[in-house]
């Protein structure tokens, strides 16, 4: 499984990457006001930064609109991934950049019957936004599994982008239905690594080794 990060936060980015923690990086327009930077600027810096995909995201509405933003963003470096909303509009920008030989992430999919139009519109990831569903009491990680169901039936190429991941659990359980990659906030990353019985052990292993008296440097 790949780890995107998902913020606009260079510092941040700068850090899980340095650890080997980052395989690209996703933004949105909320983000992108977060970082209180142009998005240009940004996403360059980013770009520079990692050297996975980084998505940044169109914010017109209509076809035409999307695809000169789109391309617009993609001059900003090789390994921009043109991010499009999963409206028909969005579709029909997908098809003409994917065309075009860019990296399309359509995002805000809710159903598997939008990741299936995303697939044939020759989407490189779709984003199932999993934490947004438990929001209103549907499950977001079946979502995932019934994508992945579906692309594997058929063998396409879109890679299936585990997003609005809230919890370490939610990676996990990514990670056991098959996403391709996932994208989360730093702080979740991070969570990661937590467990209370780590704490303890460790805890126990220090108070331990005070007793000895001894020290290593």
């Amino acid at each position: 499984m790949r780890f995107f990060v998902d913020t606009a936060d260079v510092e941040a980015i700068a850090e899980l990457n340095d650890l080997g923690m980052v395989d690209g990086v996703t933004t949105n327009p909320s983000l992108i006001l977060k970082s209180g930077r142009d998005i240009l600027e940004v996403t360059k810096e980013i770009c520079g930064i990692v050297s996975g995909p980084v998505s940044a995201e169109v914010v017109a509405l209509k076809a035409d609109d999307m695809i000169a933003e789109g391309r617009k963003l993609a001059e900003i470096a090789e390994n921009i991934a043109v991010k499009v909303p999963l409206t028909w509009d969005g579709l029909k920008t997908c098809k003409v950049l994917s065309s075009e030989g860019f990296m399309v992430n359509v995002t805000l999919c809710f159903s598997a019957n939008q990741a299936l139009l995303a697939a044939k519109a020759g989407a490189t990831f779709i984003s199932p936004f999993i934490g947004r569903l438990d929001d209103i009491n549907l499950d977001g990680l079946e979502l995932i599994g019934d994508i992945r169901q579906i692309y594997d039936n058929y063998g396409f190429d879109t890679q299936i982008l585990a997003a609005s991941i809230r919890t370490a659990n939610h990676v996990t359980q990514c990670a056991l239905i098959g996403a391709d990659v996932m994208t989360a906030p730093p702080s979740v990353i991070k969570a990661m690594a937590g467990h209370v019985l780590t704490d303890k052990g460790l805890d126990q292993f220090m108070k331990d080794w005070a007793k000895t008296g001894q020290k290593i440097i």
